[in-house]
């Protein structure tokens, strides 16, 4: 089983995934994190590695494709694993890969604050950094895969974080996988 979580900065995929990955004892990849290394690898913060990928759509290109491939050899033998990241359910479907869909969100000002204590910086300049990046990531997910992120018809569970616990969405989602498998 695959399930792909999306949500947007400060939403709470990531903590999700890692907790819901633990609970059913499922791989954990994040497409995420793996955007962040590569950030820290240019030397660029994540605002200024964004732009870079709008310019150069093989940054992009290569942390997808990479993903699949981690996901088809997690899932090969029956594995079955967890992935997060913005993209990863239209990237998913896109290459006829079979997945539980879900994306997580909650209102701007929660996720603001949210990156704000997790960053140690102003809620006014983690706004303004989420705003960027969603521009930045709306722009290259359009260019490059012609997919509109804002589209949320591609999901199976859509959630609400901004009054719910982690531990009460990984709940959710597991209840619904459980219906999803069947």
């Amino acid at each position: 089983m695959i399930v792909a979580i999306s949500g947007p900065p400060g939403s709470g995929k990531t903590t999700v995934a890692e907790r819901l990955a633990k609970a059913k004892g499922f791989r954990f990849l994040s497409a995420g994190s793996t955007f962040r290394e590569m950030a820290k690898d240019y030397a660029m913060s994540l605002e200024d590695f964004g732009r870079y990928a709008e310019a150069h759509q093989d940054v992009d290109r290569e942390l997808d494709a990479g993903v699949v491939r981690r996901v088809e050899e997690a899932t090969r033998n029956g594995g079955s694993v967890v992935v997060d990241g913005r993209l990863q359910p239209w990237l998913l479907q896109k290459h006829g890969i079979p997945c539980l869909k879900v994306l997580i969100d909650a209102p701007l000002d929660v996720r603001a604050q949210r990156i704000a204590g997790r960053e140690g910086k102003a809620v006014k300049q983690a706004k303004k950094e989420i705003r960027e990046r969603e521009r930045s990531e709306r722009t290259r997910y359009a260019k490059i895969y012609g997919i509109d992120i804002r589209d949320l018809g591609v999901f199976d569970l859509v959630v609400d974080s901004g009054d719910k616990s982690p531990d009460a969405i990984v709940s959710l989602v597991v209840e619904r996988t459980a219906k999803w498998a069947t």
